[in-house]
């Protein structure tokens, strides 16, 4: 209910702004403006939206898979990290938006190319989070597993990786909300479809009601891809505390 009521306040500020300024449609469209647009156009938001989810589902799968090989092999090859380490670092420092132009000339303008940013984007949080947490994890859980006689595969699955969970947890939400990002940034250096080749052609239209329903969807996703991964997450972690506080709350 407070989520609610935060959201129609702001929705109601929206308004109130754009009544009492005056601004015209084309600087700032009130919202009901835009739920109009949101109708109007709901054809093709949803044909360049399910373009841009498709490319931010795919880069969010493949960041999360290269982004916890790299961490596996961190944590299991101790000599790959005085060379790998500052290869990641060194990726971490040239902007995103550098990249974009140059992938786009290396994998063209089609779904590859916003992929590869939307993975780029995901990889170093999901890489680092969960490389601290399999170098984090407890040597007295790893002595007893050591004298009870366990290989290293099993302690990596029943001992590291749930050790490490609560670190990659924070990753993985990064990843969420950042996954958007490269994808839309691909589509807008260069593209024939998405949410972010719809927005750039509707600013070049001025149809800004357009952009901003354009921008809703995406925010409507990204909120949605956040709460699934924290629901995911959850059902991973049972020993969370949250969850545990939550169970007890619904057997009373």
């Amino acid at each position: 209910m407070s989520a609610l009521a935060g959201i129609g306040s702001l929705l109601l500020v929206w308004q109130a702004l754009v009544s009492l300024a005056g601004l015209p449609h084309y600087i700032l469209p009130g919202p009901l403006t835009v739920l109009g647009a949101l109708y109007q156009y709901r054809d093709m938001l949803i044909q360049h939206g399910l373009v841009t989810i498709l490319e931010i589902m795919l880069g969010f799968l493949f960041g999360i898979g290269m982004g916890m090989l790299t961490a596996l092999a961190l944590a299991s090859f101790p000599p790959l990290r005085r060379t790998l380490l500052p290869v990641l670092l060194i990726t971490q420092a040239i902007p995103i938006f550098a990249l974009a132009p140059i992938l786009m000339l290396w994998f063209g303008y089609g779904l590859l190319s916003k992929v590869v940013m939307a993975t780029l984007i995901i990889y170093f949080p999901v890489a680092s989070t969960c490389y601290d947490g399999l170098r984090q994890t407890q040597q007295g859980w790893l002595d007893l597993a050591h004298t009870m006689g366990a290989s290293k595969y099993m302690i990596l699955l029943h001992i590291r990786l749930p050790a490490a969970l609560p670190s990659l947890a924070s990753g993985l939400r990064m990843a969420a909300t950042a996954a958007p990002i490269g994808a839309v940034i691909g589509e807008w250096v260069g593209s024939s479809a998405g949410l972010g080749y719809l927005m750039l052609q509707a600013n070049g239209r001025m149809q800004t009601d357009l952009m901003f329903a354009a921008l809703l969807v995406l925010i409507v996703f990204s909120i949605a891809l956040y709460f699934a991964v924290d629901a995911l997450i959850r059902r991973l972690m049972p020993w969370n505390p949250d969850r545990i506080r939550a169970s007890v709350s619904a057997g009373e």
